[in-house]
């Protein structure tokens, strides 16, 4: 079987995105710019009352993974949905991005497919609400060995680090792709997210990652201070590479000795900004397993972030490829 560029794991998710006022926000004391774990009743509370709502495939990893195939990348992923119409949706659509997915559905009588809420407020911040449903209880069973052994990058997620058997499976798949040689990257996904598991996650990128993304409040968080330039020193010694962004002030590569300093790529209107650490990441991981320098990586990312932040949803509408071509000539 051929080399794929990358493989991600995640949670499969179909996002619903509506724009809302910021009295709606206040209304159900929502928490702007955050991502919160809900249940089944509160999914079913806040879908009521949300607007009129585009659907579109999402996930963290999955929009990443959806942003390599879209620069031209070998692109898969390893996620779980359940045999309903939601499931459905999630499959094509991945599919038809160009990303290898080829996990069967859960069996009938458990969890429904996992979806999340976004709410879009007037200054294009997004707010999340994710019912995780079947995507949650993935596990070591649902790995394919092959499939991970063909990966120049394991790219993981965050967010699917509540989950224990979630936990397992990530150090399963770090240790196949190793010992095929790769590298692995994670995605540190979201302040609350640091903040539940800091220890765990230290321990796994001091142990076990060689490439972190991390935005501004989640590497501040990961190690507890109150200045991006101290984190910034910290994470240095931790890991091969990290690229961590900082919304409108661009993004810093550092890798150790060396450090780039990426502008943000000009934007005419920013429509909603779910899925920029994500398409930065799919700019940069392309970048990188294509030979490109560290420096040319950061900008791969800077173009694609700011292609999904110019439009409502996580996913590139226009070529990254014919988007990247000035740069890469």
């Amino acid at each position: 079987m051929s080399r794929l560029d990358v493989v991600a794991i995640g949670n499969a998710l179909v996002d619903v995105l509506s724009h809302e006022s910021f009295e709606f926000v206040a209304e159900h004391e929502l928490v702007v710019g955050s991502m919160t774990l809900i249940d089944t009743p509160t999914a079913e509370r806040l879908y009521a009352a949300m607007g009129p709502g585009t659907e579109i495939s999402g996930g963290s990893a999955a929009n990443t993974m959806a942003g390599v195939a879209s620069f031209g990348g070998a692109a898969a992923f390893v996620g779980r949905v359940a045999a309903d119409q939601l499931g459905k949706v999630f499959a094509h659509d991945i599919r038809a991005a160009g990303v290898e997915f080829s996990a069967a559905p859960a069996a009938e009588g458990g969890d429904p497919s996992g979806r999340c809420l976004i709410v879009v407020t007037p200054d294009a911040q997004r707010t999340m609400h994710t019912f995780l449903g079947a995507s949650a209880k993935l596990g070591p069973a649902d790995l394919d060995h092959d499939l991970l052994a063909r990966a120049q990058v394991l790219y993981l997620e965050g967010y699917l680090w509540d989950e224990p058997e979630a936990q397992e499976a990530y150090r399963v798949a770090t240790r196949v792709v190793h010992e095929a040689g790769g590298r692995v990257a994670f995605s540190l996904s979201d302040a609350f997210c640091v903040d539940r598991h800091r220890d765990t996650f230290l321990e796994l990128i001091e142990r076990e990652i060689d490439v972190l993304f991390a935005n501004e409040a989640e590497i501040t968080s990961l190690y507890q201070v109150d200045e991006f330039d101290t984190a910034l020193q910290q994470v240095n010694h931790h890991c091969e590479i990290a690229a961590l962004t900082r919304g409108a002030k661009g993004a810093v590569i550092v890798a150790r000795d060396e450090v780039h300093v990426i502008d943000a790529a000009p934007v005419p209107h920013v429509e909603d900004t779910t899925g920029a650490g994500d398409l930065f990441a799919a700019g940069f991981l392309y970048g990188l397993t294509h030979g490109y320098d560290l420096g040319t990586c950061g900008h791969l990312g800077a173009i694609a972030a700011a292609e999904v932040i110019s439009h409502l949803g996580a996913r590139p509408e226009t070529s990254l490829a014919d988007l990247a071509q000035p740069l890469l000539g």
